[in-house]
């Protein structure tokens, strides 16, 4: 089966978040073909593939969900792309890594290399299932390097931003909307935040030579009961993406005070971020064979997580960045052969 294959084939089995079993069940039976029961550990709807023989370990990592629908239908290829959902983010990484834990010239080199298809990751931080693996699997804390193959248009991004999100509440009076003085509109006493929101400057940090972005951004909004009553309650989301130089209780200060306005701030989900591996050679050497540019990674991924854990980790992948959780989702197939190659040639060098 060719890369675009396993990618079209695994599109087309729907793995929204908290709906990933069936895929996870298909790509159980498919790496049993290869290894056997006791290379193969299903932990919820995760699973790990790989044996540990005492080589040195080098950890694949891909997440296995998507985002919801946006009315994509099955997996279609035009002109050298697949569209469909979750082509680039991420399945066509989890395509590179069933293909890499099936050549044996991978899996008889230098390395015991360990493959994680994991659940949950486009939910919160707490629901995250790359958390349940690391806590039923812990001796993959012992991984030299790890490679997420999160989207990266084939670039190297180092670190990752850390994340916050809160429920921010704008509270007023309700009123008959013919006779508005007599209460107070929620929603237009949100007026001025949101406006200042709408103008917000984004502040670049730079670390090491890499600039990230400080971010602050309003994802959604909720108040009204109807057209004719004057708003009581109005509910914003609110998104604040940080830099690894700042802990998750500055970030989350730093949203109060930007959020100031509003009458309760409620924080629903953190994460912190990561900081660039140093002196790692797994990582030059994968720098090394991609040839590619060294960026920053602006989103949160579980690079983040394996940090944490003392593992070094960098996101390197085929998807795109600029085509995650589009409608038309898709990707360049000619990103996973180069992707397939550049991680095949650090797992057997």
């Amino acid at each position: 089966m060719t890369l675009a294959e396993t990618l079209a084939e695994i599109v087309n089995i729907p793995s929204v978040l908290g709906s990933e079993g069936r895929l996870c069940t298909a790509l159980e039976e498919r790496a049993l073909a290869t290894w056997g029961r006791d290379g193969v550990v299903r932990i919820g709807n995760s699973i790990v593939v790989g044996r540990r023989t005492g080589r040195p370990i080098i950890s694949l990592v891909g997440h296995i969900d998507t985002v919801p629908e946006q009315g994509q239908g099955d997996a279609k290829i035009v002109d050298g792309r697949l569209i469909g959902l979750g082509s680039t983010d991420m399945k066509s990484g989890v395509a590179v890594m069933l293909h890499l834990m099936e050549d044996a010239e991978v899996t008889d080199g230098p390395y015991d290399v360990i493959s994680v298809f994991y659940a949950g990751e486009e939910g919160p931080a707490d629901e995250n299932g790359l958390g349940d693996v690391l806590e039923e699997a812990p001796w993959l804390t012992e991984s030299e390097f790890a490679v997420v193959l999160e989207p990266t248009d084939l670039d190297l991004h180092l670190g990752c931003q850390g994340v916050v999100n809160a429920r921010v509440f704008f509270d007023g009076h309700a009123a008959h909307s013919s006779r508005p003085w007599l209460g107070e509109n929620a929603i237009t006493k949100a007026g001025a935040f949101l406006i200042e929101m709408h103008a917000w400057e984004h502040r670049p940090v730079t670390i090491d030579g890499l600039e990230y972005t400080e971010v602050f951004s309003v994802t959604q909004a909720k108040g009204g009961v109807a057209r004719n009553i004057i708003p009581s309650s109005f509910e914003l989301a609110l998104n604040h993406r940080f830099p690894p130089n700042i802990t998750v209780e500055e970030a989350e200060a730093r949203l109060r005070e930007v959020a100031a306005a509003a009458d309760r701030i409620e924080i629903v989900d953190r994460a912190p971020g990561a900081s660039v591996p140093v002196d790692n050679d797994h990582l030059e050497r994968l720098a090394a064979i991609a040839g590619t540019e060294r960026k920053p990674k602006q989103g949160w991924t579980d690079v983040a997580r394996l940090s944490a854990a003392g593992v070094p980790a960098v996101n390197y992948g085929p998807g795109e960045t600029s085509q995650a959780h589009q409608a038309g989702e898709s990707v360049a197939l000619a990103n996973l052969d180069e992707c397939y190659r550049v991680l095949k040639e650090l797992l057997t060098n």
